[in-house]
């Protein structure tokens, strides 16, 4: 076959770039020449993915809440790695930034959307047995959803609304996690102790929140959008996807789960406690909680309403 200038290009900026790193070209071509074809199942590690199941009882019901927590997380990290794009592109636009910002909130949309089906679908009884095997973990322990809050506003924006007047942007970090929201929903119903769900959840994140936290001062959402013109602030349609960011993070994700949590978890005369014995009565509620990431977006009425209205 007779090579054609492309080809002969193509081959050329190959032996450009591996002679930039001291490789041989043509040892590279040896290695295509015995290379297998990629196939879809190879290149997603179906198998593996498919072995990732391993319900703790027989009860079928636990594989459906397996694998809807196991793409929640998923969905996490694609909503991280969008935000990843965004604070750490050199050339970041604010069609980049709302590029960005769209991403996430799909993300979002379509983990709604599979928590209904999960609800939907979950035979509460079923639930009811199985889930007594998983003590005590529990979803409250996922670092990756903290993450996701960690790099979306200031930090000390995740301190519980009743003490969050004493904190700011300077505030030291350590003292804000202390304060971190999140934590009074994770303590013993009866005693106001730490669960033993929360102990294990600070052990093995609790520097990583704080490093992150660090990390994000200066590039979390919140902060690239305030480094934003005063004009490009303006931008209706970025004001729109940030709003509908808070909205989907902060009100709807927590409120269904609550919901989730009455149906599975309320029966007369007493309720349930969930599996990490976490206060989720208290710490579901968005009302409860007033965690806003861009509150320059809202006005006053809003965020005194924040988490009471149905927002679809």
């Amino acid at each position: 076959m007779e090579l054609t200038h492309e080809m002969l290009t193509r081959l050329e900026k190959l032996e450009q770039k591996y002679a930039v790193m001291g490789q041989d070209m043509q040892s590279y071509l040896d290695g295509l020449l015995y290379a297998d074809y990629l196939t879809y199942w190879d290149y997603i590690h179906l198998d593996t993915l498919l072995s990732l199941q391993n319900p703790k009882t027989k009860i079928p019901d636990e594989r459906i809440f397996i694998i809807y927590h196991q793409i929640t997380e998923l969905y996490f990290r694609l909503i991280l790695d969008a935000y990843e794009r965004l604070a750490h592109d050199e050339n970041r636009t604010i069609d980049l930034f709302k590029r960005q910002i769209k991403r996430i909130n799909s993300y979002f949309g379509t983990l709604s959307d599979t928590f209904l089906s999960m609800v939907g679908g979950l035979d509460k009884e079923e639930f009811l047995r199985f889930r007594m095997s998983l003590l005590p973990a529990s979803g409250f322990q996922s670092a990756q959803y903290r993450f996701i809050e960690v790099v979306s506003t200031d930090f000390h924006r995740l301190v519980h609304h009743t003490k969050r007047s004493s904190f700011n942007v300077s505030s030291d970090y350590k003292e804000i996690y202390e304060n971190l929201y999140w934590k009074q929903g994770a303590t013993e119903l009866a005693t106001g102790k730490k669960t033993l769900t929360l102990r294990q959840f600070e052990k093995k994140y609790a520097r990583d929140f704080i490093n992150l936290a660090e990390d994000v001062t200066t590039s979390n959402i919140r902060q690239l959008y305030l480094q934003l013109s005063s004009e490009e602030q303006k931008d209706e349609e970025l004001i729109s996807l940030l709003r509908e960011h808070d909205l989907n993070a902060n009100v709807r994700w927590p409120l269904a789960h609550y919901k989730a949590a009455v149906k599975y978890l309320n029966r007369e005369p007493l309720e349930i406690s969930a599996t990490g014995g976490t206060n989720w009565q208290k710490y579901l509620p968005p009302k409860n909680q007033r965690i806003v990431f861009y509150p320059e977006l809202w006005t006053e009425e809003e965020l005194e309403a924040w988490g009471t209205k149905n927002y679809q």
